[in-house]
């Protein structure tokens, strides 16, 4: 595998990959650096894998060449899993993070703190022609705070404790962030994969 398509416009996300792929020599594309528009895939599935594997199957097939698609999302114990799959427009389409983590608090407002356990989830799938779809599964464990903290990060990133911190994922630097993360824990899966390749 020389070449990967990361089915992401998201240029942090795309820092990560570029970082993990170059060691092994795949030269890796976003969806910004392809001529065609990509038309918006409607993530219809009910899991985070099955999310991952409708981007990462459909544009595999449209280019005919490997792609890796993430999803990811919070799961809070309390809310039976929510927002989960719909952690990105849990607070309507509009998509806005303040609104899906104020959303979160407020759901939240009389549970104690001892029952505020969540975790971050992310899926990585690579999809490749002729070929079975792999999955890499990466979990951050952790609790949510009572109110938005820290100015780094993104998504839910300000109201996350990540276990045994007592600062939020927002306070984290990113170097700090990737080695603990969920994104970070799935590419450490993906990069056993590659070692096998």
């Amino acid at each position: 595998m020389e070449k990967l398509i990361i089915a992401t416009k998201n240029k942090g996300k795309m820092k990560d990959f570029k970082q993990l792929f170059s060691k092994y020599g795949v030269e890796v594309y976003s969806l910004l650096d392809l001529d065609q528009t990509i038309p918006d895939i409607e993530e219809t599935g009910t899991t985070f894998e099955e999310n991952a594997a409708i981007k990462a199957e459909t544009i595999a097939k449209q280019f005919q060449i490997p792609v890796l698609a993430d999803d990811s999302g919070l799961e809070v114990e309390a809310l039976n899993g929510e927002p989960g799959v719909y952690s990105a427009r849990y607070a309507g389409e509009a998509k806005s993070d303040s609104d899906n983590l104020h959303k979160v608090l407020e759901k939240l407002k009389n549970v104690t703190i001892a029952e505020r356990e969540a975790r971050f989830v992310c899926v990585l799938a690579v999809a490749q022609p002729n070929k079975h779809t792999i999955y890499k599964r990466g979990v951050c464990e952790g609790s949510i705070a009572l109110e938005p903290v820290g100015e780094n990060g993104f998504g839910y990133d300000p109201i996350f404790y990540p276990k045994g911190y007592q600062i939020t994922m927002a306070q984290l630097t990113s170097e700090e962030k990737n080695q603990i993360s969920h994104r970070g824990n799935a590419i450490i899966q993906l990069e056993e994969w590659l070692k096998a390749l």
